[in-house]
């Protein structure tokens, strides 16, 4: 049984924790409305004032390995809490991400757009960030998983592992394009071979 002490300084630290998480809740909070504001009047600058009345911006901890989100159906960019480490990269993500509800914005016919295709290419020039990439190359961890189905082709016998299990009748491409013309065969199904 824990001794009063030991109950006292564990009260201690998780009464620090609690504060220091509500501190940086406060303080993300005053980040992400200053971030907003920001984005705001890029849009407006950008002739683009109805979607800005709606822009939401938030700092989203469910975030692990992407830099941010843009949702262009709510108008909402998530940012990852793991930026405050890279003060310099906020800017260029917020930018990104705002790219993307942007070109959203422009196409009038309401068609999906490629989410890195000519529309988003075109908003970043506008937006200042006309060298932007698809992908960050911040040291955000990578979450790996071990593959748990093997697939086999009954034909050339190579493996596909796989994370999830596939639901839809798949087959060797490889085969497919040696004895078919490229075109689905029964015959080279993938197998499942362990669950």
């Amino acid at each position: 049984m824990p001794s009063l002490r030991q109950l006292e300084f564990a009260f201690q630290a998780v009464a620090a924790s609690l504060w220091d998480a509500s501190r940086f809740a406060q303080q993300s909070g005053d980040e992400a409305s200053d971030l907003e504001t920001k984005a705001r009047e890029l849009l407006c600058s950008l002739g683009a004032k109805r979607i800005a009345t709606e822009l939401r911006v938030e700092w989203n901890s469910r975030l692990t390995t992407a830099a941010g989100r843009a949702d262009h159906r709510q108008k909402l960019i998530s940012l990852n809490p793991r930026l405050m480490e890279h003060p310099a990269e906020i800017d260029r993500t917020l930018r990104h991400e705002l790219a993307h509800i942007l070109a959203q914005f422009r196409e009038k016919s309401r068609r999906r757009i490629s989410p890195h295709g000519p529309e988003w290419q075109q908003a970043c020039r506008d937006l200042g960030i006309a060298d932007e990439k698809r992908c960050h190359t911040l040291p955000f961890p990578a979450k790996r998983c071990a593959p748990r189905f093997i697939y086999r082709c009954p034909n050339c016998r190579r493996d596909f592992p796989r994370v999830r299990k596939i639901k839809r009748t798949v087959a060797c491409l490889a085969c497919c394009r040696a004895h078919n013309c490229g075109e689905f065969d029964v015959r080279f199904r993938l197998k499942l071979l362990t669950v």
